[in-house]
């Protein structure tokens, strides 16, 4: 009897496969992680907000105790920030244009020192393809460090004269609101004060928002490969199945032996039956699996269907001699004929009658009979077949002794009647 399919059991630690342990570890890592920066993004978040509210508040309070001499001071303040942005432009195009300037010198040097080489050394070295090539290319460095100077140098003076503008302003505000600076000097320290404070604290809430989201896409990717893991894993115990079953429906190998009997001794009846409940775990895993099964089953019907085709032949065979032979029998011939149609009709309905039962399970239309009772039927139907059969050509045999015997006595006295 056939044996369900062997499913390695997910919960036992011996199946499980090491990738997903790891993945659940990650999986488990992340999740804390994700909690822990959610929290302190709350917090920071939190405390965000507060040094907002308190700077408002003391903002307020002192734009209150100071009265209009804040508005007057304004446009020093807002000049000296511009001041500072200019000086710190200049500072970067300063750098830049420092960094292009010794570009240009070591380039310089290069096609220097290259062409002191060559003239140290021109009686044994030839001025060949390679040094023009070598020359060209250092040439187009120095060209384009120059012209990298030279913008840069442009650069600079541009963001140097923008600053000195600014520190013009400066002064001359400076001059003209000495006693407005002074005194609204403390709301404006207040302010820069407050500005730096929500500064620092902005960025540390963008920091832990994009590590928040590091770690959310790690924890999908988790995700992800476990998924892809699982696939793989239900893949593989699908088709170890799969072969499992291919492995026991394969049809035993050899020659056919020849007669109704053998045909019946390879094909056993039950094997209908086991097919059938094969089918059941096949058709678990994958659907198309039930379809090869049919077709076995279906070329099994239909050697059994051409094996009685060619006993069919060989009754004919026998039925075309003894009809020879009738002619020169002493035996009645229209009783002999009657008893052939008989036993022809008998045959033919007993062969249409395993036809339509061999049939019948595959189509598994409405209205079939149970496997058991379709066995018994089938298998008492191809007895039956088979004895008549074997009756058939017992009798064909005995009435073709009989014609060859009375041909026999026929010409012995033929002859003597002759002599």
């Amino acid at each position: 009897m056939e044996q369900p399919c062997n499913v390695p059991d997910e919960s036992g630690d011996a199946d499980l496969d090491p990738r997903i342990q790891i993945e659940l570890e990650k999986l488990n890592n992340a999740t804390d992680e994700i909690n822990k920066l959610e929290t302190e993004l709350d917090e920071a978040n939190t405390t965000f907000r507060l040094l907002l509210n308190e700077s408002t508040r003391r903002l307020k309070l002192l734009s209150k105790k100071l009265g209009s001499c804040i508005e007057r001071a304004r446009p020093y303040y807002d000049s000296l920030e511009v001041a500072k942005r200019a000086q710190q432009e200049c500072q970067k195009a300063a750098v830049q244009f420092q960094r292009a300037n010794e570009i240009h010198q070591a380039a310089k040097e290069t096609v220097a020192l290259a062409e002191q080489r060559f003239l140290s050394k021109q009686h044994e070295w030839q001025f060949d393809n390679a040094w023009q090539e070598m020359l060209n290319h250092a040439t187009i460095k120095v060209m384009d460090a120059e012209n990298q100077k030279a913008e840069s140098g442009r650069e600079h003076q541009k963001r140097a004269t923008l600053f000195n503008a600014a520190e013009q302003k400066v002064q001359q505000l400076e001059q003209r609101l000495r006693r407005s600076i002074a005194k609204s000097r403390p709301y404006f320290d207040e302010k820069s004060l407050c500005q730096n404070q929500l500064a620092t604290q902005k960025e540390r809430v963008e920091s832990l928002q994009q590590s928040v989201a590091k770690v959310k896409n790690e924890y999908a990717e988790s995700l992800k490969e476990l998924e892809r893991i699982s696939e793989e894993i239900h893949y593989k115990r699908g088709s170890s199945c799969l072969r499992k079953v291919t492995d026991d429906l394969v049809p035993p190998q050899g020659p056919r032996e020849p007669g109704v009997g053998a045909e019946l001794n390879v094909y056993d009846v039950s094997e209908f039956s086991d097919t059938a409940r094969r089918s059941d775990c096949a058709e678990r895993n994958d659907l198309k699996f039930a379809n090869s099964e049919v077709t076995n089953r279906m070329s099994i019907l239909t050697d059994y269907e051409l094996e009685l085709d060619r006993c069919d032949l060989r009754s004919l065979g026998s039925l075309s001699v003894g009809t020879s032979s009738a002619a020169v029998s002493e035996k009645d011939d229209s009783e002999t004929v009657d008893d052939e149609d008989e036993e022809d009709e008998d045959l033919e309905t007993l062969k249409k009658r395993v036809r339509e039962l061999a049939v019948r399970p595959v189509d598994g239309g409405e209205g079939q009979s149970s496997d058991k009772q379709w066995e018994e039927e089938l298998s008492a139907t191809v007895d039956k077949l088979d004895k008549r059969l074997l009756q058939h050509e017992s009798d064909m045999q005995s009435r073709s002794l009989s014609v060859r015997h009375g041909t026999a006595v026929s010409a012995v006295i033929t002859e003597y009647e002759c002599a």
